[in-house]
């Protein structure tokens, strides 16, 4: 048979096979490119996913590449076939991830990935909660007096004698089962707060704002009065470790939250139910990377920042490779391998 018969007998199916192996390789792919996740996927990717006999096409295509080279058709023909036998033996023969394998994937490519597709919620996040936060922190500095406008006397009273740099306490360890008990509290605490920033974006945005804007003020006027009575250098040196994932928890679950108030003010091409549930369905992807971040949060808190006889060099060059680490993988695009998926 001449190879223009061959061609024309058999065109149709490997094209219908390649079909297939580009619908699956933009499934696998659809957390590395989420910017484009909004928009509906074409429906016969799915349809060719759910319909082609992978296995028989698979083996027909590796007969017609076997008929091709023994015939001497042309290089561009048996080269076609060849990457794309090629191609189908990666999904058919490669070995199943394993369960950590596809949670480390999450963690490393798919959660920064949604969060740098949703950047412009994150953006006015991250602001709606560092600027108070660092202006309320200044503002102290200048005008100690202030913090009377946001922190009652009882709990700058607390808050003073937990970094008084006069204790003994912060050159102490704490016993391994007041570490467990703390590790706990701080998980219930930042977890807590992460999902009410999230679901508070259920009004229209309002909700997010406020619970962003209302830590970090906060959060400021606690560090900025406890920097202006000098107790600074305890306070610093505690919360330099933990700073990082725990911030930036907040800030990503805020992202996520505005997103999903977005969506009821602004649909786009979707419907408003439509709309909601991809921005749902992408936030709750991310509070499952925020809920590991502040997991992690807690436990550098409870068993690290606690040992006060670190040398504070030691603290800060911790939490600042930290916070250096954080901000790469959220936003240094990472590459899969070849052939590796989302899981």
């Amino acid at each position: 048979m001449k190879q223009a018969g061959f061609e024309a007998r058999h065109a149709a199916e490997w094209a219908r096979f390649e079909a297939w192996l580009d619908a699956v390789d933009g499934k696998a792919r659809q957390w590395a490119k989420p910017a484009v996740s909004l928009q509906p996927k074409p429906p016969e990717a799915a349809e060719l996913i759910a319909e082609v006999d992978v296995p028989a096409a698979y083996r027909r295509l590796c007969q017609h590449l076997a008929l091709a080279e023994r015939r001497g058709y042309g290089a561009s023909l048996v080269e076609r076939l060849r990457r794309t036998v090629d191609r189908g033996h990666v999904h058919l023969y490669r070995p199943p991830r394993t369960r950590f394998s596809r949670a480390l994937g999450f963690m490393v490519f798919d959660v920064p990935a949604l969060v740098r597709a949703q950047r412009g919620p994150m953006i006015a996040s991250a602001l709606l909660f560092f600027v108070p936060l660092l202006l309320c922190l200044t503002v102290l500095q200048l005008r100690p007096d202030l913090a009377g406008m946001v922190l009652s006397p009882e709990a700058m009273g607390q808050y003073e004698r937990m970094y008084d740099p006069d204790s003994e306490v912060h050159g102490q360890r704490r016993g391994s089962e007041s570490n467990l008990y703390m590790f706990g509290v701080y998980v219930l605490n930042n977890v807590s707060i992460a999902f009410r920033t999230f679901a508070a974006g259920l009004v229209v945005c309002i909700g997010s704002i406020f619970v962003l804007v209302f830590n970090g003020v906060m959060i400021g006027s606690v560090a900025g009065h406890l920097t202006a009575v000098g107790s600074g250098d305890p306070f610093w040196r505690f919360v330099a470790g933990h700073s990082g994932p725990e911030l930036l928890g907040i800030v990503l679950s805020g992202g996520a939250g505005l997103r999903l108030g977005l969506s009821l003010l602004m649909p786009g091409p979707h419907s408003r139910a439509e709309a909601f549930r991809i921005a749902g369905t992408q936030g709750a992807k991310i509070l499952l990377g925020v809920f590991v971040l502040l997991v992690f949060a807690a436990f550098v808190e409870a068993f690290w920042s606690s040992i006060g006889s670190l040398p504070a060099a030691v603290k800060y060059g911790a939490g600042i490779g930290l916070w250096v680490l954080l901000l790469a993988w959220l936003l240094v695009p990472l590459r899969r391998a070849e052939g590796d998926d989302a899981g």
